[in-house]
């Protein structure tokens, strides 16, 4: 049971407060709800009775979300070639609620968009995943949401340089201008 006030995820949608519990009458049924406040002032209603088989958790600490953060600094974990498995894959891992699944799919496409873009499919996961991250860490790290933005963005970019960027052999650098008419100089 959670109370008003309390920080929780509702997996596929993110983190948010919940800002009340009211009872309602839904085609001739009472049932008690939470109203969960998400970020840019969307309200979600939750069934109490059905909140935990649906996967509603308590948002994690900040211990937690220095472990998450970890995640995004390390090389891709392995995903299937075909994107269809890949796709399946990491839906499965996003609708589990596991926070730590979901950075896992952020740094895994975020990567892949790097090195040769993703399907529109993939692009609105990838999008969506950021959501549900960013609106966790914003809650556990409070901070706002811009700053945790750039944290991930930046965080991604250095760990995709560290384990995916080319590497430049400086021998193979050109540092000197050779005109090709043939009338410059060596020097």
């Amino acid at each position: 049971m959670f109370n008003v006030g309390d920080k929780i995820v509702y997996p596929m949608h993110g983190a948010g407060v919940i800002d009340s519990i009211e009872e309602k009458d839904i085609l001739g049924e009472k049932q008690s709800y939470y109203i969960l406040k998400m970020p840019g002032e969307v309200k979600v209603m939750i069934p109490t009775a059905k909140a935990e088989t649906v996967g509603v958790r308590n948002i994690i600490d900040k211990n937690s979300a220095e472990k998450v953060i970890g995640i995004l600094e390390k090389d891709e974990t392995q995903m299937d070639k075909n994107w269809n498995k890949r796709y399946r894959d990491n839906m499965d891992k996003m609708k589990s609620g596991d926070i730590y699944e979901v950075a896992d799919v952020v740094r895994n496409l975020s990567f892949k968009q790097k090195e040769k873009g993703l399907s529109t499919g993939e692009k609105k996961m990838l999008n969506n995943a950021k959501q549900i991250l960013v609106s966790e860490l914003v809650l556990a790290e409070h901070s706002s949401q811009e700053e945790v933005e750039q944290l991930v963005e930046n965080k991604i970019n250095t760990s995709f340089m560290m384990f995916r960027a080319e590497e430049v052999q400086p021998e193979s650098v050109v540092n000197k201008f050779i005109p090709f008419d043939g009338t410059g100089t060596n020097d």
